[in-house]
């Protein structure tokens, strides 16, 4: 599974920029500030994604996708959960998909496969056949917001 460590911080820190959020850097070995599954994964607080070099890349997009699909009002109020929203969600598994062809040597193949392999459960059994044959709604959802072209 892929780190923060392989593709290094300045390259996730940019992507965040882009779309208005900040990466906070956590210490090795630190609790990382607003995690929702703890260890290594990837945390958020307001506008911020904090993350350790151990933290795997599908974490760190998943959460900042997370903020990305939140209106400017609603990310200063999160705090480790993001949302209860099930489109919210949808939406935000497909963006992390969109996202990780923004970092090189990453892309979609790869981060699907580290999906699968931390957990990540969708009806038609892997993150992959979700996103080509079964994602239509998180992408109209996306595209409705013009989150995505």
């Amino acid at each position: 599974m892929l780190t923060l460590a392989d593709i290094g911080f300045a390259a996730a820190a940019a992507l965040l920029a882009r779309h208005g959020l900040q990466l906070a850097r956590v210490p090795d070995g630190a609790a990382i500030p607003g995690s929702y599954w703890g260890d290594c994964e990837a945390g958020l607080i307001g506008s911020t994604v904090y993350a350790r070099a151990d933290t795997p890349v599908h974490s760190l997009l998943h959460e900042a996708a997370h903020l990305i699909v939140l209106p400017p009002e609603r990310r200063a109020a999160v705090h480790t959960d993001a949302t209860d929203s099930q489109e919210e969600e949808d939406a935000a598994c497909y963006l992390q998909i969109l996202l990780a062809d923004e970092l090189a040597g990453i892309g979609r193949a790869r981060l699907m496969a580290d999906m699968d392999t931390w957990g990540y459960s969708f009806r038609l059994g892997s993150s992959r056949a979700w996103f080509e044959h079964d994602a239509e709604d998180a992408r109209r959802w996306l595209v409705d917001r013009q989150l995505i072209a």
